[in-house]
């Protein structure tokens, strides 16, 4: 039931998307087309009663008035729950409420055959295109890809230790009870994604260890660009199937390793301080979202991540979830996991919330980074997040005339490092060791070489590029680029 004093409070704070006020019931139709809206959407109230500048004028309740309110209400398809309470104002007069909560697991709804939308505090009817997004996600929830039984997958094809170190992780996060057992198939029992004994879909994408020819979904894709477009020179290219948790932490590895360093010396400190372009928890942050919350049911999906030299792409293919758009994104919102499965085994690991905050927790990561905003954007069908930050630069903006050293450093981390240990001669294989890297053509190649183009290193063998007994020196180029990234 609703108060006086409430009443009084919804009212004052006027029409919004989740609030509609009506003189009397002569305006009937409206809002039943107003309750559609937000049955379609989240939630609200109609009051029947309140004269347009907010005066609580209410109006004689009949029973003629109780009937014609039900037969409003028994013009929605599917059947909608709207709840009615009235409340006295004064003289013999009540307003009427009708309250329909959220209900999207039952959405589209339609009034009079036709679906309804709010949009602010307008009342419209929905295009085609929405309201078959809508059918859409209504045979989605009930029939989810996650759901169906795993193509030609059985429980001993499954990453047994990574199913383990979700069990051991969610335990330590107090989200999975401590008695739990060890046994593959009682953990994912436990994190629903076995169904009657099958291994789910959700199931091979957590934790899945081949995916071809089935789940060519099960795509990273890693691309380090120069310049500004993904025609220019790619500086580095990997594509590598591997299941969700593999993948993040895969993604973020290679960003580590490609993205620049910079270096500061806080004041009163005596340590230098390495940066990169935007912050590693902001990154994280996105780098999950895309993997958890991408259209997993198409073949064709994938998630990529594009470095340019002066910003960051994360594309997710799938669009938003229905209710969330673009710009709530930098407001409070609520988390509408498009693939609930997968995103609550990663929330079991602490690794995500379930409020929705996370983009919010990466906008004050980058306001307390000192950095832009990243933005979202929704376009063909694919989520992009686009940091923007100086990133790489080429080789030719290192030392613009062979000898002097240029303004944009642009060093990877792993490009600092080969000229911290090249002080004196080294072979390829001790250059590359503190990177972790082991295919030494890559190395060579999207490291050293531009290191080479720049004059900031140079070989001890220069008219034998691939000689086994090849060793790489700093060049007094090379040393004062060096110098220049280890300064405050």
């Amino acid at each position: 039931m609703t108060s006086l004093t409430t009443l009084q409070s919804l009212v004052a704070r006027g029409e919004s998307e989740t609030l509609e006020l009506k003189r009397s019931t002569a305006e009937l139709r409206r809002s039943g087309e107003t309750l559609c809206a937000f049955l379609n959407g989240e939630g609200g109230k109609v009051l029947i009663g309140v004269a347009p500048d907010g005066r609580l004028v209410g109006q004689d309740v009949a029973d003629i008035t109780l009937r014609d309110i039900a037969a409003m209400l028994g013009r929605f398809e599917p059947a909608a729950r709207v709840e009615m309470s009235r409340v006295d104002v004064g003289n013999g007069r009540q307003v009427i409420v009708l309250d329909a909560a959220p209900a999207r697991q039952f959405a589209p709804f339609v009034f009079e055959g036709k679906p309804y939308k709010r949009v602010g505090s307008t009342t419209t009817v929905m295009t085609q295109e929405e309201y078959g997004r809508l059918l859409l996600d209504r045979n989605h929830s009930r029939h989810r890809w996650e759901n169906q039984p795993a193509v030609r997958v059985r429980l001993e094809d499954l990453d047994r230790e990574e199913i383990l170190r979700t069990r051991q992780t969610a335990i330590e996060q107090r989200r999975l009870s401590a008695g739990t057992s060890m046994e593959v198939g009682d953990i994912l029992d436990r994190l629903g994604l076995r169904i009657d004994g099958q291994v789910t879909q959700a199931a091979q994408m957590l934790y899945g260890t081949t995916f071809l020819p089935d789940y060519p979904q099960a795509l990273l894709k890693l691309g380090r660009f120069r310049g500004t477009k993904i025609t220019g020179d790619i500086l580095d290219n990997k594509q590598e199937h591997l299941h969700a948790f593999a993948m993040v932490r895969e993604a973020i590895a290679w960003l580590d390793r490609t993205l620049p360093l910079s270096a500061r010396f806080p004041k009163g400190a005596i340590n230098r301080e390495d940066r990169l372009p935007v912050p590693a928890e902001a990154l994280r942050e996105i780098v999950i979202n895309a993997v958890i919350h991408r259209d997993v049911s198409n073949p064709s999906s994938y998630v990529a991540i594009a470095v340019f030299d002066a910003r960051i792409e994360i594309h997710s293919i799938g669009d938003f979830p229905t209710g969330i758009r673009a710009e709530l994104l930098t407001q409070e919102h609520r988390s509408i996991p498009r693939n609930p499965l997968i995103a609550g085994a990663f929330h079991r690991t602490g690794a995500i919330e379930v409020w929705g905050r996370g983009t919010n927790r990466v906008l004050e990561a980058c306001r307390a980074y000192g950095i832009a905003k990243p933005t979202f954007t929704e376009a063909s069908g694919a989520v992009t997040v686009t940091f923007k930050a100086e990133v790489v630069a080429g080789a030719q903006d290192l030392v613009p005339d062979g000898h002097q050293v240029g303004t944009k450093l642009g060093l990877s981390r792993d490009q600092v490092q080969v000229l911290g240990l090249a002080g004196e001669p080294a072979t390829l294989p001790e250059l590359m060791g503190p990177s972790g890297r082991t295919n030494r053509t890559k190395f060579r190649d999207q490291v050293v070489a531009p290191l080479l183009e720049a004059g900031l290193l140079e070989m001890t063998i220069p008219d034998k590029p691939r000689s086994s007994k090849q060793q790489y020196r700093i060049t007094e180029a090379g040393r004062a680029v060096l110098g220049t990234a280890r300064k405050a």
